[in-house]
């Protein structure tokens, strides 16, 4: 797979997570709700920590979460080069396909989520009790590097109260899906499950080879 097909797919995916991004921070103040489905509700939620709301200051309790959000920002970048630098390689190196493509959802994912992280602070003034303006006159609501992860997509696909006989918990009150996420979320899940679930094909050393054999057999045909 080449660099301009792997470049297509993460352009792609950064356009629809930003756009979705901008619109949802420029309609909805935080914490509105639309459902669409019973199902399916758009719901305006945002994250200054990592994943499920998690911070870097519950972890590590003597340092200002000012300093943990600079500090797992940076970490994101970092993590942002590493993973561009594994999927040049694997082009370079002629990976399979399946291992491109995979790659590529990943970076582009974590690459949405850092734009937040970098910009949005800067780009965004407050949703509390108001829709957010771009580029306010009275400056952003955080500096650079301390912007909040804008999340929107809900499935709350069933509630209820779990049976007496499941462990930690029965008896309590439970929603699947509860997390609210976004479409870089989608992307890095997504380029994971394939390699979870793909792991040998999107290893198999020689894929590229057959790829190579059966294009040039086309071309003689």
């Amino acid at each position: 797979m080449s660099l301009k097909k792997a470049s297509f797919i993460i352009i792609l995916i950064l356009l629809i997570d930003q756009l979705s991004k901008i619109y949802i921070k420029t309609h909805f103040a935080l914490g509105d709700r639309t459902i669409v489905f019973n199902w399916f509700q758009i719901a305006f939620v945002e994250n200054d920590g990592m994943a499920w709301g998690t911070k870097l200051s519950d972890f590590i309790p003597f340092i200002s979460e000012e300093t943990a959000k600079l500090c797992l920002t940076l970490f994101r970048i970092i993590a942002v080069f590493g993973i561009g630098y594994w999927l040049l390689s694997s082009i370079k190196k002629q990976a399979s396909k399946t291992l491109i493509i995979a790659v590529s959802l990943i970076f582009a994912g974590a690459l949405g989520n850092i734009i937040d992280s970098v910009f949005y602070g800067v780009l965004f003034n407050d949703s509390y009790s108001q829709v957010a303006t771009f580029l306010p006159a009275e400056g952003g609501y955080g500096s650079l590097f301390h912007g909040k992860v804008v999340d929107m997509l809900h499935f709350p696909i069933w509630k209820g109260v779990m049976p007496d006989w499941i462990p930690f918990f029965g008896g309590k009150f439970f929603t699947f899906f509860e997390p609210v996420f976004n479409v870089a979320d989608v992307a890095i899940s997504t380029g994971i499950g394939i390699l979870v679930l793909f792991n040998k094909k999107a290893f198999n050393e020689n894929e590229p080879i057959k790829e190579h054999n059966a294009a040039n057999y086309e071309a003689n045909v």
